[in-house]
């Protein structure tokens, strides 16, 4: 995949210390190590404007950011199609450098508008934009991967290419907590642009030190609409998909309540824009740098020792801690380490559970299933969570620490959920022995 003349500058020593993380040959280092880049890049670049999105949803009232995540709803399910009808019809080779040209350009836009004002109408497009790119940014760059290696090759150097996307996850939070008090919140915007320039560039230099030539990759083709109402019919068909799907959708009820209280409280505690941004962005670096450790370090052996429910059911016993907490100290900081105690249980833990169940169920409806959840009922978790706490607390005059208080027996239902997971499990692979 790489020519003789790079494959012979390739230092020995360098491909024995590379050959100790990774099952790697020498003619496949230029085109590793630059997808590592790549996906560092993508990465990055989107937990560079998180904060900014952050900051723009602490200067909102409760009810725009009720209207946005609605937005974002909508948006993605017009987005979801239109998004697979461009890559089955368009050249892959073309597809990401364009796609990713556009978003920068649209970058581009937002940081000229946003440098004069930040509220409005151009801000909630800029969170509705912001929550959707990073739905497609990482499909692109697994397309790319899927071009580009075949089933063994993807086998042994996936993790090593999705610790570039770990590696991203770290420095682009960092990056932007030391840029935002020197360039401002908004220039975050025009360096993550340039970051995604750097990524296209790199993703047309992979296809050309690649070959030309279709990869059987492992990678699946991105959602369409027939994908989605299909998946949604398989959901509702068998109780094994409705249990994930359930757990999805009480996930994110749950979640986007400390997500909401987070905006408020920053907007109200943090007065200075600068300040909030890199609060925001403190807050990814933190949860980063402890999903990593967690990763490495705990999710295995939890999932070994006491099964993938206790691993998923670690983040509804945190939110039901959370709740409690909140209810009696329903400060900033508070809700921010909740937050990050959250996500941390989220990506380390219970999504790598929730990703085991869907091993029990045929490819076709794997991919269809997940794709549903993992955008309609995902999405759609935001969009009611906004509605129900903003209804409970606008029109029904709820106190939030009551709020957060009724909330717990719901999380309880999400709990139970959990730790049905083996079991649940267990009986689809007799069931699935037997067909």
């Amino acid at each position: 995949m790489t020519s003789d003349d790079e494959t012979q500058r390739t230092p020995a020593s360098a491909l024995e210390l590379l050959r100790r993380v990774v099952s790697i040959e020498r003619s496949e280092v230029a085109t590793a190590l630059g997808t590592f880049l790549t996906f560092a890049l993508v990465l990055g670049g989107y937990y560079l404007i998180r904060p900014v999105r952050e900051n723009v949803s602490a200067e909102a009232t409760a009810d725009q950011r009720q209207l946005w995540f609605l937005l974002v709803f909508v948006v993605m399910l017009m987005a979801v199609p239109i998004f697979g009808w461009i890559v089955a019809r368009i050249p892959r080779r073309a597809v990401l450098p364009a796609i990713y040209a556009l978003f920068v350009a649209v970058m581009v836009v937002f940081w000229l508008g946003l440098g004069s004002t930040s509220g409005g109408h151009l801000g909630g497009a800029f969170f509705v934009f912001a929550s959707v790119f990073n739905l497609f940014v990482v499909s692109l760059f697994w397309i790319l991967m899927s071009d580009i290696y075949d089933s063994e090759q993807a086998k042994r150097l996936y993790g090593f290419i999705a610790a570039g996307g770990t590696t991203g996850a770290v420095l682009g939070p960092f990056a932007a907590n030391m840029l935002v008090p020197v360039v401002g919140g908004e220039n975050l915007l025009l360096v993550a642009a340039l970051v995604f320039l750097v990524a296209a560039a790199l993703s047309i230099w992979l296809r050309t030190i690649a070959g030309s030539a279709q990869k059987n990759g492992i990678a699946e083709a991105p959602p369409t609409l027939r994908t989605l109402l299909s998946g949604a019919e398989r959901v509702f068909r068998d109780s094994y998909l409705l249990r994930i799907a359930a757990y999805i959708l009480l996930a994110n009820l749950l979640s986007t309540f400390f997500y909401l209280e987070q905006s408020r409280l920053a907007g109200e505690t943090i007065k200075d824009a600068t300040e909030r941004v890199q609060f925001f962005a403190e807050r990814d670096l933190i949860t980063s740098i402890l999903t990593v450790l967690v990763q490495v370090f705990v999710a295995g052996r939890i999932m070994a020792r006491f099964g993938i429910g206790a691993a998923a059911a670690v983040l509804p016993v945190f939110t039901i801690v959370g709740l409690a907490i909140y209810a009696s100290m329903p400060e900033l900081h508070v809700v921010a380490a909740i937050m990050v105690a959250e996500r941390v249980a989220a990506f380390a833990l219970a999504n790598p559970a929730t990703k085991v169940l869907y091993t029990a169920v045929d490819a076709d409806e794997r991919y269809k299933a997940q794709n549903f959840i993992d955008t309609v009922v995902y999405r759609g978790g935001d969009a009611l969570s906004g509605a129900i706490f903003n209804g409970l607390t606008k029109s029904m005059g709820w106190p939030l620490a009551l709020v957060a208080l009724a909330s717990i027996p719901l999380a309880g239902v999400w709990l139970a959920l959990a730790r049905q997971y083996d079991k649940a499990l267990a009986e689809r692979l007799v069931e699935t022995k037997l067909r």
